[in-house]
């Protein structure tokens, strides 16, 4: 069973840089790091190839300057090989375009079974990149997996609710976002540190995928984030004073936030 894993590399969350004012797009400087939300797809899938009895997992990732921190963590995960686009032209992808770039890239990854991603990234969150690449693909999407199970070629997950859980199955090849939880992420260990070193990323540029210079990048988006505001300071909550009705203002209150 072959299983591919796209992965984001993004800046550290503990120290995320700073929107570029030309662009108000998040600065992509230095060394970016695996999305931890990308690390449940990642064991999820060595899982699923384990439970197979066979095969390998691959990473698809686009991320500039050739940048491959973050894809040798999963590399020392346990997965086989990467497939990196980084290209100078990439810049400004939107969600769209970037799915279309990940795409082409995922036919790189030769006879692939099954894609996982996560339901959104940490430093984007549209949540839209999985379905638009399903579609490129001609696959069918299933989401918000919290549990997965392969047979018969067929994914069978249990979709996450706010009630509880869907059970929804497809046909292979297909497409499934994992939600954060659905599994414990290994630690790699020192060993797969050092093997991480010696596995192949196959780095690729935009023409390499067949990809025109309009259709990528600022010229290929169809999204533009017109301005970025700074959030509103927090006010100060109402303190209330309990003369012996203070119940009825709390229950006044809940009952203006729709809770009862």
């Amino acid at each position: 069973m072959n299983v591919v894993v796209c992965v984001k590399q993004i800046p550290d969350p503990a120290n995320p840089g700073e929107l570029d004012p030309a662009t108000n797009t998040l600065k992509r400087e230095g060394k970016l790091i695996l999305d931890e939300s990308d690390s449940y797809g990642v064991e999820m899938a060595l899982q699923l190839v384990d439970a197979a009895g066979g095969g390998e997992v691959t990473l698809v990732s686009m991320a500039p300057n050739n940048e491959v921190s973050g894809l040798r963590t999963a590399l020392a995960m346990g997965a086989a090989k990467a497939v990196l686009v980084s290209d100078p032209a990439l810049q400004g992808s939107d969600s769209l375009v970037t799915a279309k770039v990940l795409a082409k890239a995922i036919g790189r990854a030769g006879d692939v079974d099954l894609v996982l991603a996560a339901t959104e990234s940490t430093d984007g969150y549209t949540g839209t990149v999985p379905a638009q690449l399903a579609e490129l693909l001609g696959w069918p999407s299933l989401t918000f997996a919290k549990h997965i199970e392969i047979a018969d070629g067929k994914a069978k997950i249990e979709r996450q609710t706010e009630a509880g859980y869907d059970v929804v199955e497809a046909s292979l090849p297909a497409v499934v976002t994992v939600t954060a939880g659905v599994v414990e992420p290994r630690y790699p260990s020192f060993k797969g540190i050092m093997a991480a070193k010696n596995k192949p990323v196959d780095q690729v540029t935009a023409a390499d995928l067949g990809l025109d210079a309009g259709e990528v990048g600022w010229d290929g988006a169809r999204q533009t984030i017109v301005s970025v505001e700074a959030a509103p300071p927090r006010e100060a909550g109402e303190k209330i004073e309990d003369d012996g009705t203070a119940h009825e203002r709390v229950v006044e209150f809940l009952e203006q936030l729709k809770v009862i």
